[in-house]
Order: structure tokens, then sequence, then C-alpha cells
């Protein structure tokens, strides 16, 4: 495993994460546990999760994955030995069986939702703690365009990050991140912070896959001379990029064959096209194209860590191994003019 720093801080991560969001959905607790185990032991010590998880998002499973992380964590009592981050939702209109109908990003949401985490994951400390995405109307989660609507901005990003500062100073949380951001976001918070003397966030987890790197166009180079390190999630963008769902599969379990209504953003004829076109150029090269994916990721320099996540350890296993592979520059080559033929097909 390779380890790389957290933003500015002297944390190191391991290059892979475990994501969670299947546990307490498709994911038992056994094995959830089952998934920990096998990614500690490969190297992996950063493990991200969400107050809201698992998915899709639901009142009766809400909270379930911390839980499980949180079991793991009673019966293994290896805390020290992981990076643990979790996600606070702002306000949603179908967030309200968060924390009531009041669910935003102020003092005392901050404060409860903290709280609630920590009870679930039986910890006495969060290592980064991140707004799972903006309390304002922006272009985020597959929207480019922007509309100005003041009226929705929601709570100021000021109120929020004094509010988490509080947190820092309880010891109840070491570090702040972003998630689903802006340049224009990341660039506030990092401006208040140094204006106002608050905690500087350290990373921010956006989408960042081969269907969809607009992360490139106007945060990457900012973020990586900021020393905010991009912690990219669906990098094999929902499963797709494996080629599993290639001319109308559905395999049993899978989740877009079980949610997949909610779920629409890779499945578009451009994504489909695309895919095809990827899984074939790694074939060309010999590789899964799965683990073609990862690694292109693995081996951008303004990555700190990729987020995986697997329903089996068959899968974890081979993303896992994903690490080991360094892309050849006639491979490289190959996905940057497939990439300028069709820019971002699934942002």
């Amino acid at each position: 495993m390779q380890y790389r720093k957290l933003g500015q801080t002297d944390i190191e991560v391991s290059l892979l994460c475990l994501g969670s969001m299947t546990w307490g959905e498709q994911n038992t607790e056994a094995e959830a546990h089952a998934q920990l185990d096998h990614a500690i032991a490969a190297g992996i010590n950063f493990i991200d999760t969400a107050e809201m998880y698992p998915v899709p998002a639901k009142a009766k499973t809400q909270g379930r994955t911390e839980m499980y992380i949180g079991s793991w964590l009673g019966k293994h009592k290896q805390r020290d030995r992981l990076i643990i981050a979790t996600k606070i939702v702002p306000a949603a209109a179908w967030s309200k069986y968060i924390r009531g109908p009041k669910t935003c990003l102020d003092k005392a949401n901050i404060a409860q939702a903290i709280d609630a985490s920590l009870q679930r994951l039986q910890t006495d400390y969060i290592d980064l703690y991140q707004v799972h995405w903006p309390e304002r109307d922006a272009n985020y989660f597959g929207r480019l365009d922007y509309h100005h609507a003041p009226a929705k901005d929601g709570t100021p990003i000021m109120e929020t990050l004094q509010a988490l500062a509080d947190m820092v100073e309880q010891g109840k949380i070491r570090h702040v991140g972003v998630s689903n951001e802006t340049p224009w976001g990341v660039a506030e918070y990092l401006h208040l912070s140094c204006q106002h003397d608050l905690p500087r966030i350290v990373s921010i987890q956006n989408p960042y896959n081969l269907l969809n790197r607009s992360y490139e166009i106007g945060l990457a180079e900012f973020a990586h001379r900021e020393q905010v390190g991009l912690l990219a999630y669906s990098p094999l963008a929902f499963g797709t990029l494996t080629g599993k769902y290639l001319n109308g599969k559905r395999p049993a379990g899978a989740r877009l064959t079980r949610f997949g209504d909610h779920y629409t953003r890779y499945t578009q004829q451009p994504g489909r096209t695309m895919t095809a076109s990827y899984v074939h150029l790694a074939e060309q090269f010999g590789l899964s194209a799965t683990q073609m994916a990862l690694a292109f990721i693995n081996q951008q320099p303004f990555l700190t860590s990729t987020i995986i996540g697997a329903t089996t350890l068959q899968q974890l296993q081979h993303n896992i191994d994903s690490v080991a592979i360094e892309l050849p520059r006639a491979l490289l080559n190959e996905i940057a003019s497939l990439h300028k033929s069709q820019p971002n097909p699934c942002p």
C-alpha cells in the first residue's frame, strides 16, 4: 500500500480509502466487518462514511453504516490505527428525518450531528469531518449550469466553519473537509479560515472517474496548489466502468440492478458508449477495466486517496490490487484521446 499526506496535516492516509455506503443495505454487518478486516490487512487505514448512509437514503436505515463501523471498533479496539472520516448532511427537503425540519449546517445541528456520529461509531473523536454538500444552490451532483439564487444560500459558510472550529477545540473532530464543492466554495472556506484563524479544510471529496473528469476543469490545479487533497469518490462510476452493465446486463444484487431508478448519471447513451470504449481499451493492454479505471485515478498528482467500495471480498481485493499497477504512457495517451473525443460524458 502507498500513503499520502492528508492536506497540510501530519496524517498519512492510504492511497485507497475504504468506502462504506453499501453497508446496511447491500451488505450485512458481518460482511461489513469482513471488508474492514480484509482492507486493514492489506494496509488500508482510511475509512469513509456518512451520517446518512447507507444508500439509497432512508429513514429506517439512516446511521446504520456508522453503527457497523462502531461495532467493529468496539470489538477490535484498534481505533488508533485508523483514520475515520464521516460527513454531515446540510439542509435538504428529503433529510428532515435526520435531525428534524431544521436540518442545516448551523452550530446546533453540527453539535448534534457530531455527537450522534460519535455514539454510532463508538469513538471519542472523528479524524476528518466533512460537509457532505454545499448548503446553497450550486452546480454539484451532475449539474453544470449555474443560476444565482441567494435566497437558497442557507447557513453562511462562516457560521458553519466557526461551529466546526468549536468541535475541533472540544477534541471531537481533528480536521475539516468538504464534499461535492465548487471552486468558489473551496476558495471561500480557505479565505475565511485564513482571515479568522479558523480550521483550514484539508480535503475535498468529489466525483472523479474516466466518465466524469469535470474536477480537472476548475478544481484540480487550485486544490492541488492549496494542498486540499482530492478524495475521489465514484472511481468506477457506480460500477459501470467495470463493464458489467454493458449490453443491458443487470447482474443479480448489483447496485444498478437493485436501485437503477436512483442512479441514472452513468447509464445514459453517452456514458454507455464511452464505457464500452474504455473496456475495449483495457482489454487491448491486457488489463481489467476495473483496474485500469482505478489505476488512472491513483496516478493523478492531485489525488490524496481513491475511495473504493465493494459488495464482495473478491471485488474488494480486485480493487486493492490496482495500487500495484502503473499505466504505461501508450495507454495514457489512448485514454487522453478517448477523453478528447467525448469529454465528460457523465458530468
